[in-house]
């Protein structure tokens, strides 16, 4: 088996295996919703920011996947992000974070928008329609949200990061931030095809994200994406990509540039 393979069965195995006790925020809920574009209901961790009961204020949302990895020790499969400890930490630039639990066995066909022939998966389609036909008008039919594009985030890690670079393209006038770490643009060449044939969104601002040890094609396969999207008029000041040296294909290089990317994407006061 290949280094690449075995980084995507590591990452793949995100299911709660932690003892530690819960290190979820007070800011945190959890709820679930019916997904019948995926015949199952999901589990949505909800992060408000400290201020809203005490405000009238609305609030920018970043909508992110496999959430049992993003607040909580007790839930993660090899650490938590900490997005929650580093937003309660914030004194101005306030936002809600939606998270979607992944969907154990089904995750890989959830979070990729094109089949591979040896792991299946292509069920994309069905997750973004429940996430921008269902749980996008719910959060902001029930919150205070600021619902536009310049104020609507999507980020994720591995097969998440597939997925929020895909739903980048899919859906131009939903997201205009994008984060992108280490996305295993390997599982299947149609997103070159794909990204190639769609129109950009001037716009949209992407934020990629690899270290040099999570093997040999991370990081020339965000050049070349990155490649098509500058043919397609993607400005220099619309990306950022970082590479870490020594990082690795885990919790700890996606917790600890969290804060960095959201500096830069999140141009997000609340209002």
């Amino acid at each position: 088996m290949t280094l690449r393979n075995l980084l995507f069965f590591a990452f793949f195995l995100s299911v709660s295996l932690a003892t530690a006790q819960s290190s979820a925020s007070k800011n945190i809920t959890i709820f679930e919703l019916p997904a019948p574009q995926l015949d199952t209901l999901k589990k949505i961790r909800l992060y408000l920011p400290g201020s809203y009961k005490t405000s009238e204020k609305k609030y920018p949302v970043i909508y992110m996947h496999d959430a049992q990895n993003l607040f909580d020790n007790e839930t993660s499969y090899a650490g938590e992000w900490a997005v929650d400890e580093f937003l309660d930490s914030l004194a101005k630039k306030e936002v809600i974070v939606v998270g979607i639990d992944h969907g154990g066995d089904k995750r890989i066909g959830e979070l990729t928008p094109f089949k591979n022939e040896k792991y299946g998966g292509g069920n994309a389609e069905a997750y973004l329609k429940f996430l921008t036909q269902i749980l996008k008008p719910y959060i902001d039919s029930k919150y205070r949200t600021l619902p536009g594009y310049k104020h609507t985030g999507i980020f994720g890690s591995s097969l998440g990061g597939l997925v929020s670079f895909y739903a980048g393209l899919r859906y131009p006038d939903t997201f205009s931030k994008i984060g992108v770490y280490s996305p295993s643009f390997w599982f299947s060449d149609n997103i070159y095809s794909y990204a190639e044939e769609t129109p950009l969104n001037p716009q949209t601002k992407f934020y990629f994200l690899a270290g040099t040890e999570e093997g040999e094609e991370v990081i020339p396969d965000i050049e070349k994406m990155i490649g098509i999207l500058q043919k397609k008029g993607l400005k220099e000041e619309n990306y950022q990509l970082k590479i870490v040296e020594d990082g690795k294909h885990n919790e700890k290089l996606w917790r600890d540039s969290f804060p960095e990317t959201f500096e830069w994407l999140e141009d997000y006061e609340s209002l």
